[in-house]
């Protein structure tokens, strides 16, 4: 079916120029490329439409359109709604050169208007749609369609969004340890200056708290790496003393004042003092990766074998390994020759994780204590595993990884720390001006020493490991 031209609309004033319907580029392609000859610009003339995907059901509307972009727009509406969608343009691009589109009709609902564009077939990215032009405004929109593209470049705008993420499927496949990071940190707080808490040391003076720390855990024995250190800030209601003692950032001028200050404080649009306390969070990293060990236990199994302690910087390592039996459960699964080797280089084998649970210090208050675990909960739990039967997971800090290999029994390597760079051969050999480890003596005396454990109000630790009620 085929619909000859029509006459001119009568709205059009013999003395004006009269209407085409033209081109107007709504959303670009994804390669740019409406800017080249074989695809519509904005300004092209329209000389045709075909409306329908078959031969059999074909319409076509021939330039002069009856009413322009608004009959036109009727047409589009009676074809979508016919689910007629197939859609063909046919433009004139000067005095005689033509270029054609296939496409699709769809609703346009950005206009807050029942409005119809049409959508590439192949690009949908690229939508078109329709403008009442004078032929001359059209030519002169042709003719300037290289300052276009510039300012189209200028003009142009990244755009940005949210994409979804399996998030839970990769923390369990990617992750050595499911669902849990291998980024290691403690967090300290500033010391409080005075007994009330209303006055704080200053910022300096909680960086030298971690880098003591640092040192001196690393001169225990601890096989850790410095990785970064940031300050934190931490959001407190304050008020009294503590109120007036603070800074109080009301202008530029203040600032200053904060470069150094481990507490500052503001007042809200309520009168409610806010306080802004800056800690310091120390990122670190075991030098040889985290080792994963399970212990397999056995109905004959009357102790597992080993003895655990805590350092002063609140790590637990192994303290004791049972000698001489090669079926005790610390012989079977490696963790003897572990512990053997550690103390040949006078390093400590840390305990970083039981049972996947991260078992290191985290936190350092104001008071100056040290956040860790008990060792005596951790016995008790150790013990749990003897007599249930349920193989103990463990995670143990590597100064080498090559002892990964030649730890022998059930131990696997899982290299889930940061890479870090390994010590120089002249750091591993000490020296008269290094700091060898501390290991704490073995008592001559019969009885006992106990000494508070203050990650717990009521528990004890044992320093006398020839007791057997030390060993799990």
């Amino acid at each position: 079916m085929t619909m000859d031209r029509a006459s001119q609309s009568s709205s059009d004033s013999p003395t004006r120029d009269p209407k085409v319907l033209s081109i107007e580029c709504l959303k670009g392609s994804s390669k740019a490329d409406e800017w080249t000859g074989d695809m519509l610009q904005t300004g092209d003339i329209v000389e045709e439409l075909r409306i329908g995907g078959s031969a059999n059901s074909l319409i076509r509307f021939k330039a002069p359109f009856k009413n322009g972009k608004s009959g036109v727009q009727k047409i589009l509406q009676d074809a979508y709604k016919k689910k007629e969608t197939s859609i063909l343009i046919r433009v004139r691009r000067g005095p005689d050169e033509f270029s054609e589109l296939q496409a699709c009709i769809v609703p346009n609902d950005s206009t807050g208007k029942k409005q119809y564009v049409l959508r590439s077939i192949s690009d949908p990215n690229y939508v078109v749609g329709f403008l009442d032009r004078t032929e001359a405004e059209c030519f002169e929109l042709q003719a300037s369609r290289t300052t276009r593209m510039v300012n189209a470049l200028t003009r142009s705008r990244l755009q940005d969004g949210y994409v979804s993420y399996p998030w839970e499927r990769r923390m369990q496949e990617l992750l050595p340890i499911p669902n849990a990071s291998n980024f290691l940190s403690i967090l300290l707080l500033p010391k409080a200056s005075d007994r009330l808490g209303s006055r704080y040391n200053d910022l300096e003076d909680t960086l030298a708290r971690a880098n003591a720390w640092l040192h001196a855990a690393q001169a225990s024995g601890v096989p850790i790496v410095f990785i970064n250190i940031q300050t934190e800030s931490l959001l407190t209601k304050i008020s009294g003393e503590t109120a007036s003692s603070t800074v109080n950032a009301g202008s530029l001028s203040d600032l200053c004042n904060l470069a150094n200050a481990s507490l500052y404080g503001f007042e809200d649009y309520h009168g409610v003092d806010i306080g802004v306390v800056r800690a310091v969070r120390l990122w670190y990293a075991p030098i040889g990766g985290e080792f994963s060990i399970e212990i397999k236990l056995k109905d004959s199994d009357e102790k597992l074998g080993f003895a655990i302690s805590r350092t002063e910087e609140g790590f637990i390592f192994i303290s004791s390994v049972i000698d001489g039996q090669d079926n005790a459960a610390a012989t079977r699964s490696g963790l003897s020759n572990l512990y053997k080797a550690a103390t040949e280089t006078s390093r400590l084998l840390v305990v970083s994780r039981v049972s996947n649970q991260k078992v290191l210090p985290w936190m350092v208050s104001s008071t100056g204590a040290i956040r860790c675990y008990d060792t005596v909960s951790l016995s008790q739990k150790l013990s749990l595993h003897r007599h249930t039967k349920v193989p103990i997971l463990m995670h143990l800090f590597l100064w080498d990884r090559a002892l990964a290999t030649s730890s022998g029994g059930s131990a696997r390597f899982r290299g889930i720390s940061p890479s870090v760079q390994p010590l120089p051969p002249e750091a591993r050999k000490p020296n008269e001006n290094q700091v060898n480890p501390l290991f704490p003596p073995e008592s001559s005396d019969s009885a006992p020493r106990l000494e508070r454990d203050t990650a717990g109000d009521l528990s004890f630790r044992f320093h006398d490991f020839s007791l057997s009620s030390n060993w799990v």
